[in-house]
């Protein structure tokens, strides 16, 4: 009634070289670390802090005028969300751009957003939007 079947071949094949999602994840953050770097300049903070992952999410949350130890709520879920689009409209607010832009390209389509504020004539007005008071 039953046969044991015998000659299943199991074996797998294993790519050696990278493979698409290894490449296409290095070509974004790569152009990641070129849209950051001017808007980090812009805010007065060092440029090659975009190359550096959890450095460079602190240097956001600074750019959107909170704490630096705020960067912990990103580690939190559905938190992690709320905070992303906080910190966005912050962002965008702080380089003098509306809460449509900063919610659409600056959290939704973040790598184009970073580009238009970092390359184009946008200017840092403070952290969170608020002009940075006279020492």
């Amino acid at each position: 009634m039953f046969q044991l079947i015998t000659d299943v071949d199991y074996s797998t094949s294993y790519s050696v070289g990278p493979t698409a999602g290894t490449i296409g994840s290095l070509v974004g953050y790569i152009i990641l670390v070129i849209a950051l770097w001017p808007v980090f300049r812009k805010a007065g903070f060092p440029g090659w802090g975009a190359i550096i992952p959890i450095y460079n999410t602190y240097v956001l949350v600074k750019i959107a005028g909170f704490h630096g130890a705020t960067v912990l709520l990103f580690l939190i879920p559905i938190v992690n969300l709320v905070f992303g689009i906080i910190v966005a409209i912050r962002i965008g607010a702080a380089f003098g751009k509306g809460g449509a832009f900063s919610f659409f390209l600056l959290w939704l389509l973040s790598i184009i957003g970073y580009l238009i504020i970092g390359y184009g004539s946008s200017t840092y007005i403070g952290p969170g939007g608020k002009p940075a008071a006279a020492v």
